[in-house]
């Protein structure tokens, strides 16, 4: 299972969580210390976990990261799209380029990571879990860029629950609220 930003906060539960259930997440991050130290604690733990470090607004390593995965285990049965910031960007103190940079760091990978990874994804009949927050649904104030990031990922939801239907994939979103 494919876990981006897996290695602190939420991503970090997620991907506990996989190695519990008998997965092997495979951690896509920028965070190389954090995330070696817990892919450490999971093999000394006798679990089995992964990880590939780059930027994921880079759409190149969104697609390394899936031929890596596929090449090293053989197949992706499932995405937990996890990584972004609520980077404060806003409409009053922001700006439009520090706006189309919070949608870049918070929505487009989401997009390319499924893109790359769903050929292998039909033939395990995943799933794919994109977190979300509930920002998408209540505002917070001066954070433009991440509630439109997270207003696009539950359309996104939406919209591949349709459209993967007949292949048997399952889409989800999850909100949270303050972590």
């Amino acid at each position: 299972a494919l876990v981006t930003g897996g290695s602190k906060g939420i991503g970090e539960a997620v991907t506990r969580t996989l190695t519990e259930e008998g997965a092997i997440p495979v951690i896509a991050t920028r965070s190389v210390e954090a995330t070696a130290d817990l892919v450490k604690q999971l093999l000394d733990a006798g679990k089995q976990a992964h990880f590939i470090t780059g930027d994921l607004s880079d759409v190149s390593f969104c697609k390394k990261i899936v031929e890596e995965t596929a090449a090293k285990y053989g197949r992706i049965d499932g995405i937990v799209n996890n990584a972004g910031a609520n980077d404060g960007a806003g409409l009053e103190h922001g700006s439009p380029e520090k706006f189309r940079d919070s949608l870049s760091k918070n929505l487009f990978h989401y997009y390319d990571l499924v893109h790359f990874a769903l050929p292998y994804l039909k033939i395990s009949r995943g799933a794919i879990v994109n977190i979300s927050s509930k920002v998408a649904l209540t505002g917070q104030g001066g954070t433009s860029g991440y509630a439109a990031s997270k207003g696009a990922q539950l359309a996104l939801t939406r919209e591949w629950a349709a459209e993967l239907l007949p292949y048997g994939i399952r889409v989800n979103a999850v909100l949270p609220a303050e972590v």
